[in-house]
């Protein structure tokens, strides 16, 4: 009974949305980040982890305003007061990408063949950008 328990336990926890996600450039197929998304009082939050890009580990965010402006990548904030919408969606209005300098809506929810891959959409008006971010165990 013990092991059908931690079966049950291990399939649910791969269904989870938070956890640490590897960033997939929806262009270049390339590899670029690790980040880290977990709740906070009931908001999904996301910060980069690890730089998998050679020669970027050590990246500020140069074309940044504000708080942000020369500040490292690694350890920055970048999905921020994300709110669960129902039907394992998760929306909200802050999705930085530090290399563009800009902030998008977002829209974030696990792909129903399969709950390794984790859809990110940017929203900029009417215009959107779809990527596929891969599980990361550990």
């Amino acid at each position: 009974m013990l092991g059908v328990f931690m079966l049950f336990s291990l399939s649910a926890s791969a269904q989870s949305i938070f956890g640490k996600w590897k960033t997939i450039d929806d262009r270049t197929g390339n590899p670029k980040a690790i980040i880290s998304i977990y709740e906070e009082d009931g908001l999904m939050y996301g910060h980069v982890v690890e730089i998998l890009e050679e020669g970027k580990e050590n990246a500020v965010c140069g074309k940044c305003d504000g708080k942000k402006k020369d500040q490292p990548i690694l350890g920055m904030k970048i999905i921020e007061d994300v709110e669960h919408v129902g039907n394992g969606e998760w929306k909200g209005k802050t999705l930085f990408d530090p290399e563009q300098a800009m902030t998008f809506r977002c829209k974030l929810w696990l792909n129903p063949d399969n709950p390794d891959e984790l859809k990110v959409r940017g929203y900029l008006a009417f215009i959107y950008r779809t990527q596929t971010w891969i599980r990361v165990e550990g």
